[in-house]
């Protein structure tokens, strides 16, 4: 059966070693300059290099994105740039600007070269020339259809791998090209520096009438106009392999290493057990219910099944049902050793997300800090913590409590 990559984000260390320990197969992420998203940490070269070289190790690829639209005094340092990520041994850059795709080419041409989501494919013709220039693979624009997507496939050169958004937060501009945040705050969307002004509240002014505002409505209520949806396609990843997609990429390098565990362990279960079932896939309900857990907007298909998916008018905020109280560092001999990340109390009911297994419920009893004392909370950030319990807790796993 043909086999999809699960690609998964990482927006620093933390994050980068949630995606291994959850099963992606490859994941992506930017150095320290020229990548969509600079308010993460990112990576300098020395962390790159070991973070390749560990996800190597366990047959995880790595791809480092130079996907910003670099203007003429970024561009001269480019080819610095793409040589020392092609020491650190990076399977792949992904690129949106052609004058950029030149130069890793003659730069950096043992790695392999991906087109962003940022170049607006959307049609055969195009992937054929990107292929014919020396891409691997395309990511394709978000507003396609599997049918679009499918086409595509059928005429294109089977070598070329097709790529696409499968999971996250969604741009109200095309392909994410924005230009509301240069205009509201000179924040450049397109150099990696989005303010995210599409999910601020808008209100309308009248010229001759200072101080008072009017909301923008529409129909049922709503003012958050520009404030999209987030895709979830974990029901349907059976018809986007049928349409030959060969990766199916979560959105997120600015978000949660815990974001990344779940979204990952998810999509890594969901494909497995596809591989497995094939035609007789059904998506077992543990793992929709997952990515409830997870910070997010209202979930819909995107693009793929036609239409638009629209906007979340009445409010801009996420749906936030779960936080992470806790990280198991080690378990032996019926002693769990954590660090507290949320407060949490003797007695609370967590529920627990190992790395290689489903998730289970256990009660929190005879909890000590790390005196040895007993306690009944656990109020400290970063508190090292015991917990004794004859019910395995697998180093990595995470934690997690329903919120109020």
């Amino acid at each position: 059966m043909f086999r999809g990559e699960l690609l998964s984000p990482a927006g620093d260390a933390e994050c980068f070693e949630s995606a291994l320990r959850f099963g992606a197969d490859a994941i992506y992420l930017a150095g320290k300059q020229f990548g969509m998203r600079s308010a993460p940490s990112n990576f300098d070269m020395d962390t790159l290099a070991g973070c390749i070289k560990k996800a190597h190790e366990k047959n995880v690829k790595v791809y480092v994105t130079c996907n910003t639209l670099p203007r003429n005094e970024e561009i001269d340092r480019m080819p610095e740039f793409l040589e020392q990520v092609a020491e650190c041994g990076a399977d792949a850059f992904i690129i949106a600007d052609l004058g950029v795709m030149s130069l890793a080419a003659k730069y950096a041409p043992k790695v392999e070269r991906h087109i962003s989501t940022q170049a607006g494919v959307v049609n055969y013709q195009t992937a054929r020339f990107l292929y014919d220039m020396g891409a691997s693979r395309v990511v394709l624009a978000r507003e396609l259809s599997l049918d679009d997507i499918a086409g595509i496939r059928a005429k294109t050169n089977p070598r070329l791998e097709i790529e696409v958004f499968v999971h996250g937060s969604m741009c109200v501009s095309f392909s994410g090209r924005c230009l509301i945040s240069s205009y509201m705050v000179g924040r450049d969307a397109n150099r990696g520096d989005c303010a995210q002004p599409c999910r601020w509240k808008y209100h309308l002014f009248e010229e001759h009438r200072d101080g008072q505002y009017f909301p923008v409505v529409e129909e049922n209520g709503g003012t958050y106009l520009y404030n999209s949806r987030d895709l979830c396609m974990i029901e349907h990843i059976d018809d986007i392999l049928k349409a030959g997609v060969k990766s199916l990429k979560i959105e997120g390098r600015a978000k949660s290493s815990y974001y990344v565990a779940v979204t990952t362990n998810a999509y890594r279960h969901a494909l497995d057990d596809y591989y497995e079932q094939g035609e007789n896939w059904k998506l077992s309900p543990w793992i929709k219910e997952e990515l409830e857990k997870v910070s997010h907007r209202e979930y819909n298909t995107g693009f793929f099944y036609g239409g638009e998916p629209g906007q979340v008018t009445s409010d801009g905020g996420y749906i936030r049902k779960y936080e992470v109280v806790a990280v198991c560092d080690e378990y032996k001999d019926g002693i769990a050793y954590l660090t507290q990340r949320n407060r949490f109390f003797s007695g609370d009911t967590v529920d627990i997300l190992p790395p290689d297994g489903i998730p289970f419920n256990l009660k929190i009893e005879n909890m000590y800090n790390e005196l040895g004392e007993q306690i009944d909370a656990a109020p400290h950030a970063m508190q090292k913590l015991t917990v004794r319990t004859e019910t395995e807790i697998p180093k990595g796993s995470l934690l997690r409590k329903a919120r109020n």
